[in-house]
């Protein structure tokens, strides 16, 4: 049976239908939505709690002269769907097919591009106030999740935007989550209010009392007042209009009719306006409105029937041996503190706040705070370690360097998803920390090779008396053993990993999980008679100078992997070893890494080998150097 989504292939195609089709249509895309997060994985909870509002927004205005800016990508599933993609949506998160967020490359519908929170009313803003200087007509809308409420810049959009007073249009998507349940007195606030009984039994009290008072014009305009000021209290409608919006609501997110009928009201307002539409994240597929923790969030492969995820092999996750371990310090010393922003899940942090739930803080989608945060518990003696994603991280880089390391704080980072990521794409690709991080004095930046080196770089960091970041990627561990006890390595200090000789032929210098497939490329080397030394640096900062000018006076010949950018990375910091110890002119150099371009989604073991920072493509660049040509068969080379 033909589907009506079938049929839809742009916003105008959903505007020939019936009105009352709308239903109808939400559910297709619901189903559609299931079926391809079942494969590919993806962001399901969030796109299914957005589908009516997606619809209804496409219904009222005209993409893409009318722009629709989403806050982060995980409510624009059904938008691609609706906006001439639905014949390539199941290609969604895969090689070649379309990315998880919305990108402008991608499509004239997608008004901006965007992967992180909390940025949709900054951006739209922008938007509205182009046309006003340049005279252009057309509407644009925000759609702001609630968990970006947790975070700072919305509330700096929505601040100019009541300032501006411009046709600005909002739709606040309030599931009370973000990735986990929202934390924070606001989220607390938007709850209770609507929810509360007092707000219902105002609604019939007054209009109980208009019922009763005597007719005229200044009693009318005295219970206006009344009513407006007792809104004011019981409603969450205060804030927003204290910040000049008209608001509206709540609504029921989930009538597609209501919110064609609210929306279609709103275009026609002059000024500011913010419609409080109430979701449920995961609405429609049972698995995902039971899940309590993150309301299938962002889900890899599961079972549609059940919802079970499907595994697809591999060991214990970094995550989760970071998880133990930061649980291992924090049962050993009382002053050890665990920091998260809206990620108590991603990083493996709802562990810690099972077993200490007093010394685990969830700040919600707030990074910079959390980093201020933490370096005001390490100026009264705590510990703080803040476990944020990497790419997360880059939103607090102003407070690392002014709040943490300029106070020479010690404050540890644990960034999670260092280097590619896969299928989230551009905007979560790892790629820029070990260089972010490199150039800030006073910071020790660490690369631990192995799920065992991590626990030792934890150990290590609390011990420092300075501030300490360690990276580690996302997926499963190498699957080594673990030492009984995580030690503390001595500061700024590699180990080798293979001996290469007394006058090896090249020189692998590695920093983080590529030390791997630095051995294996060794030993693919020797089998053509290439000896080759492999460093495991440890350190990226400090470098341990003594043993990479070492490793390069013996071999002559250098090789640096690292998996993430070249520029201002760990390959840049042994060419500036290698000049302040005179060795550059005497060394050849040749720096594996992720390259100067922003690197889309796909797989990331496959990406590895495009790159060349694969044992084949570490190898390959080993032989160039040495002079060998890769005449001899490769065997068992990923």
């Amino acid at each position: 049976m033909s589907r009506l989504l079938d049929h839809i292939d742009s916003p105008a195609d959903l505007k020939k239908l019936d009105r009352n089709q709308l239903p109808q249509v939400c559910q297709e895309i619901r189903e559609e939505i299931i079926a391809t997060c079942a494969r590919n994985g993806g962001h399901l909870g969030s796109s299914l709690g957005a589908v009516e509002i997606n619809v209804a927004l496409h219904w009222v205005f005209d993409s893409p002269a009318d722009r629709l800016v989403f806050d982060v990508g995980h409510q624009a599933y059904a938008h691609k769907l609706l906006t001439g993609r639905r014949d390539r949506f199941r290609t969604i998160r895969t090689e070649g097919g379309l990315a998880g967020f919305p990108e402008r490359h991608e499509s004239e519908h997608d008004a901006f591009g965007v992967g992180h929170a909390s940025t949709a009313v900054s951006a739209a803003l922008g938007m509205i106030e182009a046309r006003q200087l340049q005279g252009q007509p057309g509407k644009v809308v925000a759609v702001l999740g609630d968990g970006a409420l947790t975070g700072g810049v919305a509330f700096e959009g929505l601040n100019q935007a009541g300032y501006l007073k411009r046709q600005l249009i909002v739709v606040l998507n309030d599931n009370e989550m973000s990735i986990s349940p929202n934390v924070g007195a606001m989220s607390e606030w938007l709850s209770k209010k609507f929810t509360s009984r007092t707000y219902n039994r105002w609604r019939h009290a007054a209009k109980d009392l208009l019922r009763h008072v005597p007719r005229g014009g200044e009693a009318i305009l005295a219970i206006r007042h009344a009513i407006s000021a007792t809104k004011a209290l019981v409603t969450p409608g205060m804030l927003f209009e204290g910040l000049g919006f008209h608001y509206v609501g709540p609504v029921d997110g989930h009538d597609v009719l209501g919110l064609t009928e609210a929306l279609g009201k709103l275009a026609l307002f002059d000024g500011p306006t913010l419609l409080h539409a109430i979701t449920t994240k995961g609405k429609g597929y049972r698995p995902a409105e039971s899940d309590l923790a993150t309301r299938g969030h962002g889900l890899s492969f599961f079972d549609v029937k059940t919802g079970e995820p499907v595994k697809k092999g591999g060991g214990k996750a970094f995550t989760d041996v970071f998880a133990e371990a930061i649980c291992e310090q924090m049962q050993r010393d009382p002053r050890v503190v665990a920091i998260t922003a809206a990620m108590l899940e991603g990083t493996g942090l709802i562990k810690a706040k099972k077993l200490f739930p007093e010394r685990t803080y969830d700040v919600g989608i707030a990074e910079q705070h959390a980093v201020t945060f933490a370096a005001g518990l390490a100026c009264e003696g705590i510990r703080p370690v803040v476990a944020i994603y990497s790419t997360f991280l880059q939103r607090a880089y102003d407070q690392i360097i002014h709040d943490v390391a300029l106070q020479q704080l010690p404050v540890t980072f644990a960034l999670d998803r260092g280097g590619l990521v896969g299928a989230d794409g551009k905007t979560h690709q790892g790629a820029f920390d070990l260089s972010y991080l490199r150039c800030v004095p006073g910071m020790v930046v660490m690369a631990p090779s192995d799920e065992n080196e991590m626990r030792h770089a934890l150990a290590t960091a609390l011990a420092h008396p300075g501030p300490v970041a360690f990276r580690f990627p996302r997926g499963s561990a190498m699957g080594v053993q673990l030492d009984p006890e995580p030690l503390v390595l001595p500061m700024g200090k590699g180990r080798v990993l293979r001996d290469g000789g007394k006058t090896p032929d090249v020189a692998i210098l590695a920093a983080g999980t590529c030390a791997h497939a630095a051995v294996a490329a060794s030993e693919a080397l020797a089998r053509d008679g290439i000896a080759a030394t492999v460093i495991d640096a440890r350190f990226v900062k400090p470098l341990d100078a003594e043993l990479v000018c070492a490793a390069a006076s013996a071999a002559r010949r250098v090789v640096t992997v690292e998996e993430s950018a070249l520029a201002g990375g760990f390959g840049s910091a042994v060419l500036e070893c290698l000049e302040e110890a005179g060795l550059l002119q005497k060394v050849q150099v040749h720096r594996l890494g992720i390259p100067d371009r922003f690197i889309t989604h796909g797989d990331a073991q496959k990406q590895r080998g495009e790159l060349g920072f694969d044992a084949r493509g570490i190898a390959e660049a080993a032989r160039t150097l040495v002079g060998v040509r890769p005449n001899v068969a490769e065997r068992g080379l990923a």
